[in-house]
């Protein structure tokens, strides 16, 4: 937490409680996402075909990133450790566990032949478009697939449909973000969320913090009026705290991708196959229902795959 407290009687419903110290890293008001360029025309959801079957677990096709991951023993991935669901630390064995978590698993198996060969780095909202440039060989952290960002990194299929909602507490009698004009809404920084938030016409206020854990901070000691993010991510913060609600329709569409370097178009490939096969096996259904199907519901099957090349 920060040392500096703000002056917050003003804000939120949370009176006395509005004086706690703010998250450090937050902004108030939020500054808009400055990663991206702008936004040009593309299908987002369209990415680079498998090149043939799979190679055998072990056996990469020489010189290929799939063969330098494998001698070096290891996938190296950046996630998050704070999005319930996703990309969170269990309190009891210390593992890295979620949706996002058991996708980069099928990669390593599909890579080594054992899921555990990953080394996991995690990374905040604000460093997914640039920890694929040497930190990293993936990303796999609830990032949203956009035009613009795929001026930057390279992205796989879409593995998840979703799209941004809004969480208040149970006894606000807010119903959507046409409800918060004048109020203060949290997203993650650098993300299209904040984007949504700022662009939404009831003008809201957005407010900008580093992880959404910070978001949920705020909104229990009533510094903000609500979060607004991707449904998936807020059924994470709604089931570590009950007296929340997500409330309103979706307002954007936000495909889900695994992001790459650039110039990692085989392993963009490689791993597209990777999610051809779970998506044929039923593999993205059992990790689905693992994670995701009590909170966001059944669904009947993956999004399937688009391909440009």
């Amino acid at each position: 937490m920060s040392g500096c407290t703000a002056d917050l009687a003003d804000r939120g419903s949370g009176g006395a409680r509005a004086e706690a110290p703010l998250p450090q890293g937050v902004r108030d008001p939020a500054v808009p996402p400055s990663a991206a360029p702008a936004e040009p025309d593309c299908d987002p959801r369209a990415s680079l075909r498998p090149a043939g079957a799979l190679p055998r677990p072990g056996s990469m096709p020489p010189g290929s990133t799939m063969d330098k991951i494998r001698q070096r023993g290891r996938l190296v991935a950046g996630v998050d450790q704070n999005n319930y669901l996703f990309g969170f630390r269990d309190p009891v064995s210390g593992r890295l566990e979620g949706f996002d978590i058991d996708l980069v698993r099928e990669v390593a198996r599909a890579i080594f032949g054992d899921p555990e060969r990953v080394q996991y780095v995690v990374v905040t909202q604000a460093q997914r478009l640039t920890a694929v440039n040497g930190q990293v060989d993936l990303v796999a952290n609830s990032m949203t697939i956009t035009c613009g960002r795929r001026e930057l990194v390279e992205f796989s299929t879409n593995y998840l449909d979703s799209g941004q909602r809004v969480l208040v507490p149970q006894t606000s009698p807010v119903g959507s973000i046409d409800d918060l004009g004048g109020r203060r809404v949290c997203a993650a920084a650098d993300t299209t969320s904040i984007q949504a938030i700022i662009d939404a016409p009831s003008k809201p206020v957005a407010v900008s913090a580093v992880d959404w854990t910070d978001c949920l901070v705020l909104l229990q000691q009533g510094q903000v009026d609500a979060i607004s993010t991707t449904d998936n991510v807020l059924a994470g913060l709604a089931a570590q705290d009950p007296t929340t609600k997500i409330v309103g329709p979706r307002f954007s569409d936000e495909p889900h991708g695994l992001a790459f370097a650039r110039g990692a178009t085989d392993l963009v490939r490689f791993v597209n196959g990777v999610f051809d096969r779970l998506r044929a096996d039923g593999g993205w259904m059992r990790i689905y229902n693992r994670w995701l199907g009590a909170t966001l519901g059944r669904v009947t099957a993956p999004p399937p795959a688009r391909y440009r090349a």
